[in-house]
């Protein structure tokens, strides 16, 4: 067998880990696992997982275990990009979690159950969630209650409530606490108004003050038996709660940017037709669209069949994007969360469990639109390092190249002094072709603005 390169991300399991050999991911299955795997088949469990397209499907294979103690290698479906509840807007942590309970229902249902409730365990793949860990699944023994309770209402019920109660920002959390938002600081975070929410005030507020208790020295062991009917009333009970917490009727500074541009409605069809034709050009087979607001121009790489990625850090303008998503059934846009000039560092165990931003790239083509000004003057981020970064993000780049005399970077700098003598397009060139190489330009008609199609060096 080839040099395998074993994940960071799947040392802590004892039922097995993931792999990379001849750039195609495997799952070795160890040996300690393989009762509750072949359970997971005979059962008919994975097979109403896998049909209800709830649970990536895997392929088994004949290749040798390269690790110690291993007993079968299975190759899951490839899914593109790997992203972290961090980086999920309300609506997609609130379908990850109901996919969670689902999945825990039909498990149950075949006699098994999830050994944990991770969000980490969930991907958006085809514009929908599904249900990574194939291994988390374990045999229920009779009148034990669900191990994964805790985590479920650390990774799913507590950031949700913290969004939809308290502040819609608050996700972030998630990116600090690799096993969820601890309970006592959820409780201590939501408003009084939330001890009044039955589902609320058992899952969370006195769950928070359960854990304390049992958890310190000489507490009397908590009761471990619950009957069957005792454990579907309780994920109705979760289920319920996660599905009455609804999205916040907040404004943010960027939620509403189409609807608020300072272009003309021709000179925004013109745009849309050279960065078209742009995409057309760079023909990639992936494309991150950097600040993307609610997917206007993403839409445009996902309806040529271009795996596309939208980040933007306005949490109203990535609910918006993966709504628009969801109703249109797209397979290829994929919404996520990201503040450019504070990208998602490496975390977790020796910074390696959770890859950053820039460690899950290379793409083919990375869009910048309408970006430039809020890094540049917003964040006083110099071009040579926008420009370094970029390239270390992808090969090719569509950026837009907005004027100190545009109406948009004139807002900027109306709240601050302008110590940018350096922001002028010339500037910008210089600063970029160390990096890169213009292979297109064209003014936007209507504007003063310039887009650019680079290649990189």
């Amino acid at each position: 067998m080839e040099k395998t390169n074993r994940q960071d991300a799947s040392f802590r399991d004892p039922a097995g880990f993931l792999f990379a050999s001849g750039g195609i991911l495997y799952r070795q299955v160890n040996a300690v696992y393989r009762p509750d795997y072949e359970l997971l088949l005979s059962s008919g469990l994975y097979a109403a997982l896998a049909g209800k397209k709830l649970l990536i499907p895997h392929d088994e294979t004949d290749l040798p275990c390269p690790g110690a103690d291993g007993f079968r290698v299975i190759r899951p479906e490839k899914v593109p990009f790997i992203s972290y509840p961090y980086e999920w807007c309300f609506s997609q942590l609130k379908a990850a979690a109901l996919l969670t309970l689902e999945v825990q229902k039909l498990a149950l249902a075949h006699g098994m159950t999830l050994r944990d409730a991770s969000a980490y365990n969930v991907q958006f793949h085809k514009g929908q969630p599904v249900f990574i860990d194939t291994l988390s699944f374990a045999k229920r023994a009779e009148g034990s209650p669900w191990a994964a309770y805790g985590q479920f209402c650390r990774h799913f019920l507590a950031p949700l409530a913290l969004m939809a109660k308290t502040d819609l920002r608050l996700n972030c959390l998630s990116r600090d606490f690799i096993d969820g938002v601890p309970l006592d600081l959820a409780s201590s975070l939501l408003p009084l108004r939330t001890w009044l929410d039955f589902s609320l005030l058992s899952h969370l507020h006195f769950h928070a003050k359960a854990s304390g208790h049992y958890g310190r020295p000489g507490a009397a062991p908590r009761k471990q038996e619950m009957s069957g009917f005792s454990l579907d009333a309780l994920l109705d009970s979760l289920e319920g709660a996660v599905k009455k917490l609804a999205f916040p009727g907040v404004k943010t500074e960027w939620g509403d940017y189409y609807a608020e541009t300072n272009y003309s409605e021709a000179a925004f069809e013109a745009k849309k037709l050279l960065v078209s034709d742009f995409i057309e050009a760079a023909s990639p087979q992936t494309l991150w669209d950097l600040g993307a607001n609610s997917g206007e121009f993403s839409r445009l790489a996902s309806a040529k069949n271009i795996s596309t990625l939208a980040f933007d850090s306005d949490p109203v303008a990535v609910e918006k994007n993966y709504r628009a998503v969801s109703a249109r059934k797209d397979e290829r846009l994929l919404p996520l969360l990201a503040d450019l000039a504070n990208p998602a560092p490496g975390t977790g165990w020796a910074n390696r469990e959770r890859a950053s931003l820039a460690a899950r790239g290379p793409a083919d083509c990375v869009m910048a639109l309408a970006l430039i000004h809020h890094l540049a003057i917003g964040n006083n981020l110099p071009f040579e390092e926008l420009a370094g970064y970029f390239a270390s993000l992808g090969r090719d780049l569509i950026i837009e190249f907005v004027p100190k005399e545009d109406s948009m970077a004139r807002f900027l700098l109306s709240a601050r002094e302008d110590v940018f003598p350096k922001y002028a397009q010339k500037d910008f060139e210089a600063a970029f072709s160390g990096y890169f190489a213009v292979l297109k330009q064209a003014q936007i008609p209507g504007s003063g603005r310039t887009l650019y199609l680079m290649r990189k060096l």
